[in-house]
């Protein structure tokens, strides 16, 4: 309408504070709960297997895949407390696989003295099956689901597999999958024992946990 150039105008608007200004997101409702094993969150994640070839992550051409067959799956568990981590790489993400995941979970939280009151997970299919659900109820844990389309519910395993990713899996190329469970197993007893975390004072998960077992 001016015959102005569209940068001239807007120099002006924004010259001028006439610029739409946006409605600011609502704040995360963030919350961590008081004591070990009240809430424990649990998730997959999906990673190529590797196979011949260098994949994408390496030479940065996703027309280059590495020559593998299917998957391996990431099954992870974050406790809400302390962020002590329970991992295992997995074949794959059924109902069975996830169930037996979650029973040595437990076995593991309980030798640490934990027992895990509730878990948390998306409503993926192995969440919602019958296999599953008799877990829980053989374990005495109470099955809670995220609600649709809120994957921050989960947040803070969500943020976890970014960490592994960034620090870990993606960091260096990996040739095989024994070197991949390897380096896994690794960052898991590092993250456990020795990195700070920012979002519990700078403690580590075990030294937050036997801080919080000492006052419970």
């Amino acid at each position: 309408m001016l015959r102005l150039p569209r940068a001239t105008v807007h120099r002006a608007i924004v010259r001028l504070g006439l610029r739409r200004t946006r409605v600011p997101a609502p704040p995360a409702a963030r919350y961590e709960r008081a004591g070990p094993g009240d809430l424990v969150h649990i998730d997959t994640k999906k990673l190529g297997r590797i196979g011949v070839g260098l994949g994408h992550r390496v030479t940065g051409d996703r027309r280059s895949r590495s020559r593998g067959a299917g998957w391996m799956v990431i099954h992870a568990a974050i406790d809400d407390a302390t962020r002590v981590a329970y991992v295992e790489l997995l074949p794959d993400e059924c109902e069975v696989t996830a169930s037996g995941f979650l029973r040595r979970m437990d076995a593991h939280f309980r030798q640490r003295g934990v027992q895990v009151q509730r878990v948390l997970t998306d409503n993926g299919s192995q969440y919602v099956s019958r296999v599953w659900k008799a877990s829980c109820e053989d374990l005495g844990v109470g099955a809670r689901r995220t609600r649709l389309y809120r994957p921050q519910t989960n947040g803070k395993v969500e943020r976890w597999f970014q960490t592994v990713l960034r620090e870990c899996l993606y960091l260096d190329p990996l040739a095989r999958e024994d070197e991949r469970q390897r380096a896994l197993d690794t960052f898991v007893e590092y993250y456990n024992h020795d990195r700070q975390h920012l979002g519990i004072k700078g403690l580590t998960p075990l030294s937050r946990l036997a801080s919080l077992s000492t006052t419970l």
